[in-house]
């Protein structure tokens, strides 16, 4: 019986983390500069580890952070620009710790009796913890586009002056990694609760996720 409840984890699992890739080439929205809005790319890495637990949740968030790390390689050039460390670096932080906290959303299953909530919380920390991945990778890889950034003529011209006017060297950096990578990550939580606000509301859904 153990055994066949291992083997039922499994599948599931694959079907949800292939699922996670497909719905990720789902793009909603593209900013100019990179960076995107999915079609809820986030929840079924997050769906697992509600169902199974946060452990069993980071190891599918690693497997889909591998999967994305070879899309990203073979289909957008992601790691064009980076040589050596750096190039370990992006993959560590960009893929595999981005994408293997994901797997956190059950965080809260069990403290809080609402499902609904408990899920929906842990979601909304598991994709901020993705995001610090991100900013942080961003800072230390990509702080030096910080300057092009903001001074670009797409860029609102008041606005950008002003960051520059202001910040400059590491805070300048900082500044960019953060704008960068809120203007696609907070839709995208977002968009990730508003999905399991709308699932959980189904009641077999809900009960095949949270079990009971």
């Amino acid at each position: 019986m153990k055994q066949t409840n291992t083997v039922q984890k499994v599948v599931v699992s694959g079907v949800f983390i292939a699922l996670a890739t497909v719905l990720s080439l789902v793009v909603i929205f593209k900013l100019p500069y990179g960076g995107s809005i999915t079609l809820l790319s986030m929840l079924p890495v997050m769906i697992l580890g509600y169902m199974y637990g946060i452990k069993w949740g980071i190891l599918c968030g690693l497997v889909y952070g591998i999967v994305q790390a070879m899309l990203g390689a073979t289909m957008s050039s992601a790691f064009a620009g980076l040589t050596g460390f750096n190039v370990v670096l992006m993959a560590i932080l960009d893929y595999l710790v981005a994408f293997a906290v994901l797997g956190t959303a059950g965080m809260f299953k069990g403290k809080i009796k609402n499902d609904t909530l408990a899920f929906s919380l842990g979601a909304v920390v598991a994709g901020l913890l993705r995001m610090l991945t991100h900013f942080t990778s961003g800072f230390i890889l990509w702080g030096s586009y910080a300057e092009w950034f903001f001074g670009t003529e797409n860029m609102n011209n008041e606005f950008g002056n002003y960051i520059l006017s202001n910040f400059s060297g590491t805070s300048l950096a900082m500044m960019y990694s953060i704008i960068y990578n809120c203007s696609y990550m907070i839709p995208e939580i977002i968009t990730t609760v508003i999905g399991i606000v709308a699932i959980m509301n189904v009641k077999p859904l809900r009960k095949g996720i949270a079990g009971k």
